[in-house]
């Protein structure tokens, strides 16, 4: 018995829930940070901390349901997550940039998240379009947005 295929709108519809989810625990750290730290630095830290927390499950979520993509063994994993999390450096300099954007223009943590928001939309797109292209290059995965 042969697996289903992913149709474009199944794929986009888990990326959308699981970028949703990424958000919710990077914003969701970054507040706990703000909580918990309110020293020099307190707004990039807690950037930094929310980053760092949702990193791991996404790369799971997406490996497994995005892009059906089977390491060949844990080394084979261990490179992957490091080429992934370094596609991952120019969409968070996206992110990071357009929420400290918001934080300068408004003075106002309110927006300092919605910007956040924004960045982190923007990041996960292009994210996705660098990880099909040079990360998850040798899927199982039949049906690609």
């Amino acid at each position: 018995m042969t697996k289903p295929h992913k149709t474009a709108m199944s794929i986009a519809v888990l990326y959308i829930l699981f970028a949703c989810l990424s958000t919710f625990i990077n914003i969701g750290s970054q507040m706990l940070s703000m909580l918990a730290y309110k020293g020099p630095y307190a707004v990039e830290v807690s950037i930094l901390v929310g980053t760092a927390a949702g990193l791991p499950l996404r790369y799971l979520l997406e490996k497994r349901y995005i892009f059906a993509f089977k390491s060949d063994n844990i080394g084979h994993d261990g490179r992957l997550f490091i080429l992934y999390s370094f596609m991952g450096v120019f969409t968070t300099v996206i992110f990071w940039g357009t929420e400290y954007a918001f934080h300068l223009l408004f003075s106002s943590e309110s927006m300092r998240y919605l910007g956040g928001v924004i960045g982190l939309a923007i990041g996960f797109y292009v994210k996705y379009r660098l990880d099909k292209k040079y990360v998850f290059v040798n899927s199982n995965k039949q049906v690609m947005v």
